[in-house]
This record gives structure tokens, sequence and C-alpha cells, in this order.
């Protein structure tokens, strides 16, 4: 593998490791389906992108993306407490009318971002390579964000959020507003999601409006890779896991493309069934053990 995919590869992992922590906070944390993802990945693109290409300084446009994806989280988690719309069908919604105002605020199916001035070139003007600027901007932003959502979630919120996620009948019982925590969660996943969007627009040097499908997938795998493979159960370790979890997804998809083993139209199907089978392996080892131990009595 050359070393330039090899550095595509982290980096995107990185930058897509942003994303990821939101999925967690929603998927592992909150206990909640979130669809939104699909659209709300597009949006901080969508809103990054068109503040840049409008003069806006490239800082504070990557600032206001996540308030914007905090808002589409917001809408989701009214639909579903306040309206009892199932969690799948009130992110799909929010995801369907996200698509239309994305398109909105570009203007355009995309924008271009090649002759505009990023958060990655503004470490350039210390002496700093392209590519050095770019893992540190990128490596800062997730070392913050691993930082701040560990010590989030020891707060008396974020164990409320936990404790929501966990056991939601016991944390009603004992006067919690559970609604309230949905909504918390859901609006700080999608912020989160966001701001990575905003952060692959400038480093990829253009925003799509289709850029979001399949987000929610590779959220998924990233996450359970990292479980996997990590296998620290603590609050800080599981962080750090999906962080990796977003690096080896994407070496691993950087590998099968480099080795010729799946087109890049299968990347979608070959994302499905490693999910799939992250996710039946540790059945499949329950029931392998389980037999194991049952031919042992009998003999």
């Amino acid at each position: 593998m050359s070393a330039v995919v090899l550095h595509g590869a982290i980096l995107l992992g990185l930058l897509y490791a942003v994303m990821v922590l939101g999925v967690f906070l929603t998927f592992r944390i909150l206990n909640y389906a979130d669809l939104t993802v699909d659209g709300s990945l597009p949006l901080g693109a969508a809103v990054a992108a068109s503040l840049i290409a409008s003069g806006v300084n490239p800082f504070v446009a990557t600032l206001i993306a996540p308030f914007l994806g905090a808002l589409a989280g917001l809408i989701t988690g009214i639909l579903h407490t306040k309206f009892s719309i199932t969690p799948l069908l009130s992110g799909i919604l929010t995801s369907i009318g996200l698509y239309s105002i994305n398109l909105r605020i570009m203007g355009s199916p995309n924008i271009s971002l090649l002759r505009e001035t990023t958060i990655y070139d503004y470490l350039t003007l210390t002496g700093l390579s392209v590519r050095a600027s770019e893992y540190i901007m990128a490596s800062a932003v997730v070392i913050l964000l691993v930082v701040m959502l560990y010590f989030f979630l020891h707060t008396e919120k974020g164990q409320a959020l936990r404790a929501t996620g966990d056991n939601e009948t016991m944390m009603r019982s004992l006067g919690v507003n559970t609604d309230n925590m949905k909504i918390l969660g859901l609006s700080l996943s999608n912020a989160l999601v966001a701001l990575s969007g905003a952060m692959i627009a400038q480093y990829q040097g253009f925003s799509d409006v289709n850029m979001g499908i399949g987000a929610i997938i590779v959220g998924l795998a990233s996450v359970i890779i990292g479980e996997v493979l990590i296998g620290i159960k603590s609050i800080l370790g599981r962080v750090i896991a999906v962080v990796f979890g977003s690096v080896i997804y994407r070496l691993t998809i950087a590998v099968v493309l480099r080795l010729g083993f799946i087109e890049h139209t299968d990347l979608r199907l070959f994302t499905a069934l490693l999910v799939t089978l992250a996710l039946i392996t540790p059945e499949l080892s329950k029931r392998f053990k389980g037999n194991g131990k049952l031919n042992h009595i009998e003999s």
C-alpha cells in the first residue's frame, strides 16, 4: 500500500471518528438507533461549504455546523418523544427532510472548496506541510472530543443519559425526565456528526448532497469493530475503542480495494457484511461454547 493511500485512509478514519463518536452516543449509550445521521452528516458539510464559499472564516463556518446538526437531532427527538413516532421512523423522516434542506443551503447538488481557504490551510502558514496540518487538526479535534465526552458521561447529566439507555423504566420511576435525556443525547450526537461532515468536506475539497448515504452503517461498523478488537469495558476505553474502530475500518477498506478483492461499487455490500459478521460473532461464540459444555457433560 502506498504512503498516499495509507495517509488518506488514516486521516479519513480520524475525520469519520468524530461522526462515530456521535453514533456511539446514541447506539451504545442511549440504546437508540438513530438514522438522522444520513442527513446530518451532509448538513454539516453543506453549511460549512456554503459559508466558506461566501467568504466566512472557515473556523466560524465549522463551528456553526454542529449547532444545526444539534437542531436536526432535536427535531428527531421531539418527533419520537412528543409524538410517539418510533425511533427508526423519526430518524428517517428527519433525514429525508434534510435532503431538501441541504440542497436549499448549497443551492446545487455540490459545492467545490478547492480554491477556498479551509481550517487545514491555516496551519500551513506556520510552515507545516499540508499532510502534517491535516493530521494535527484531525487528531487535535478527536482527542479534545474524546476527553470532553469522557468527562460529560461522568457528570450528573451524563450518568442520567447512560442510565436512561440502560433502564428507561427505572429512571422514570426515579423521577428522571427520560424524554429530555433522549432529546439531549440525539442533539449531542448529531452535533458531532455535523461537525464531522464539515471537516470531511474541507478535507475532500467539496460538499455533496449524497455524501451521507450509508453513513449510519459506516458508523455502526466502526463502533462494532472497535468494541470487538479493543474490548475494554470502561467508558474511556469504549470511547477510545470506537475511534480506533473508525481508523481500522478505513484501513480495511483501503486494503481490500488495493488488493482488488472488491470494486468501489461493492463498498456498501462489504460494509453490510462486515457489520453483520461482527454482530453475529458473539452469538455464534456463545452457541459453540454452549455446545462444547453440553458435549463435555454428556461424555
